[in-house]
């Protein structure tokens, strides 16, 4: 079984209207969502081998303090495809992770990673969660998709959770 975690940069820092958006950091609210996300990862027992990183300060920033609050530590790939990316292109990406990887984590940004996880989202999937995923995929949240066959053949999966940082605070 092969599990999917789509994970969006958490709260970005609007403080400095001059800074290029690649380069904008977390705010203090998403320094603490950021965190919190990894220590529930780590709770669940949600550990991936392999994380696909968009190279934006804030998803960098983002996946350094998920991962602090991990017991191990997954190999990391920085791509710079993930920024600003479509829901085809980020699923492109996905179909080539690493076959090994049981978990693949991807940190990146919306509107294409909601829109990936609202198309992945497939039958047997749990009714809360496509709920919680159609009303906002906000800052930090969390969509988990279980399935069967290869990354590359990825297309459909089953959403088992949608998790924001305000229901887990």
């Amino acid at each position: 079984m092969k599990q999917l975690l789509l994970l969006r940069h958490a709260k970005s820092s609007w403080d400095d209207p001059e800074l290029d958006d690649f380069d904008r950091p977390l705010a203090g609210r998403g320094l603490k969502s950021a965190r919190l996300m990894g220590r529930e990862l780590a709770a669940r027992d949600w550990l991936p081998d392999l994380a696909l990183v968009s190279p934006a300060l804030r998803t960098s920033d983002t996946w350094r303090l998920v991962a602090a609050e991990l017991p191990v530590h997954p190999r990391v790939a920085f791509a710079e495809a993930l920024y600003d990316a479509s829901a085809t292109d980020i699923l492109r990406r996905i179909q080539k992770a690493d076959p090994s990887a049981g978990c693949l984590v991807v940190l990146g940004h919306n509107p294409g990673l909601e829109d990936l996880a609202k198309q992945l989202a497939g039958p047997g999937s749990e009714p809360k969660a496509l709920k919680r995923l159609e009303e906002k995929f906000p800052t930090a949240a969390l969509a988990r998709f279980v399935f069967e066959d290869d990354w590359s053949a990825l297309s459909r999966a089953r959403l088992t959770h949608c998790l924001r940082p305000k229901d887990l605070s």
